[in-house]
């Protein structure tokens, strides 16, 4: 597989996708199957987020590697509605739709970096590695 892969968040299909890419990036730079299970819920929940609220978009799927250190970033990117307030939004049980509201500060929590920008009207970007 290569080190980078840029894929498409239009459809639930896509999420499926996403999640089977970033177990095979995990696999690839020997995450332990409890990092793997974390950096695939991360990335499940911020695609279904990118579809739903940010009307489509996409994932950058990155391995990274520093020193000895090996990792996977994956940057999620929109151009829907955005977030009016982060910080409310990062909050467990928070939510604008159908959701429990768990899916942005669960990814948080999942990743060992997380970071996010959203301009309401431009959209919203969301980095998040996880390292072995």
């Amino acid at each position: 597989m290569q080190q980078t892969e840029m894929l498409d968040i239009q459809t639930s299909t896509d999420i499926v996708l996403v999640r089977q890419a970033v177990r095979q990036m995990a696999v690839e730079i020997g995450l332990s199957l409890v990092d793997q299970t974390k950096i695939v819920t991360a990335a499940s929940e911020l695609a279904r987020n990118t579809l739903d609220y940010g009307g489509g978009g996409t994932v950058k799927l990155e391995m990274l590697q520093e020193g000895r250190k090996r990792g996977l970033r994956l940057t999620f990117e929109d151009r829907g509605p955005g977030i009016p307030n982060i910080e409310m939004a990062l909050k467990d049980g928070f939510t604008t739709g159908s959701g429990l509201g768990m899916g942005l500060g669960g990814a948080k929590r999942l990743a060992n970096e997380f970071e996010i920008q959203s301009a309401v009207g431009e959209g919203t970007r969301i980095v998040i590695v996880r390292w072995k």
